[in-house]
């Protein structure tokens, strides 16, 4: 019962991480292709849309329970700060990628398979953590 239960969670979790990534990259690319801005400031906006709706999927729906342990704050805190350090290191990869010549919409896709499971078991296990 508990691998069906985290086989669920991981696919609601891969939801809010679709919603996170595909509307970051419809941001990324309205700012980088049309409107014109570099990589850097263009992902900056794509990743404040991104990683707000993605709280909410993850938060209220991926890892919902009655059996939360900490506080929305405690949970935000940690949210917060978990995404701040992929952050520097999903800015670290893209930017390695586009200086190898690598277009970031590429280093795009090959971040997040690094995140995907980096993600999930901070989530799990940190970020929204249920009692024993």
């Amino acid at each position: 019962m508990l691998k069906r239960k985290t086989a669920v969670q991981f696919g609601k979790y891969l939801t809010g991480g679709s919603v996170y990534f595909w509307s970051g990259y419809a941001i990324f690319a309205l700012c980088y292709s049309v409107i014109g801005w570099g990589w850097l400031p263009a992902k900056i906006a794509a990743d404040a849309i991104g990683w707000s709706l993605n709280y909410l999927v993850q938060r209220y729906w991926a890892f919902a329970s009655d059996r939360l342990r900490l506080s929305e704050m405690q949970h935000l805190g940690r949210y917060l700060f978990i995404e701040t350090i992929g952050f520097i290191l999903d800015y670290a990869i893209i930017g390695a990628l586009n200086a190898l010549g690598i277009t970031p919409y590429i280093g795009f896709f090959i971040s997040a398979a690094f995140f995907t499971v980096w993600s999930f078991l901070w989530y799990k296990y940190w970020v929204f953590p249920e009692q024993s």
